[in-house]
């Protein structure tokens, strides 16, 4: 994606890339969207990154994105589902989903509950908290889902080789 300038039309809650830290951008700010992924935005202002979850897209003039699934015939949890609403989130300093980086070990569902093991590319990275609230929203827009819950884990630890190859050629990790 092009960088380019927008103008915040209202305050706009966010969270400081990579840490997590939770700040507001205020109305009629100027800050640089680097991303547009899975229906959230990276931006840099004040020369920090930063990310703003989808659910406020209007404050910079984007209509929030919307996960749409097939009607499920039943009480079933359809996997496929859960995995696609797993594809939608993005990491947030790399324009990759969590799922082609390999961050998501297990999924499994069973009485209208989702339970996700899942990793981070580095264990101390302060957008963990966010990356498993993204995880929670999302899936439990899923047909029949309920309760979700992520269990972070480090063991195996993360490495380039769990991402697809599409996830390596596009951040030049391939070879």
């Amino acid at each position: 994606m092009e960088r380019r300038m927008v103008v915040t039309t209202r305050d706009v809650d966010a969270r400081l890339v990579p840490v997590g830290t939770p700040i507001t951008i205020p109305k009629d700010s100027f800050i640089t969207l680097t991303q547009s992924l899975g229906g959230n935005y990276t931006v840099v202002h004040q020369g920090n990154m930063a990310r703003i979850d989808g659910t406020d897209a209007d404050a910079i003039g984007f209509e929030p994105e919307v996960l749409e699934f097939a009607d499920v015939d039943g009480p079933e949890i359809v996997l496929d589902q859960v995995w696609q609403a797993l594809d939608t989130i993005f990491d947030p300093e790399i324009p990759v989903s969590i799922v082609a980086l390999g961050l998501v070990y297990d999924v499994t569902a069973s009485d209208h509950q989702v339970n996700i093991k899942m990793t981070l590319t580095a264990p101390g990275c302060g957008m963990g908290p966010v990356l498993v609230d993204d995880v929670k929203y999302r899936v439990a827009k899923v047909p029949n889902v309920e309760r979700v819950d992520v269990e972070l884990i480090f063991d195996p630890p993360w490495s380039r080789d769990r991402m697809s190859e599409e996830a390596q050629l596009e951040t030049g990790l391939f070879f």
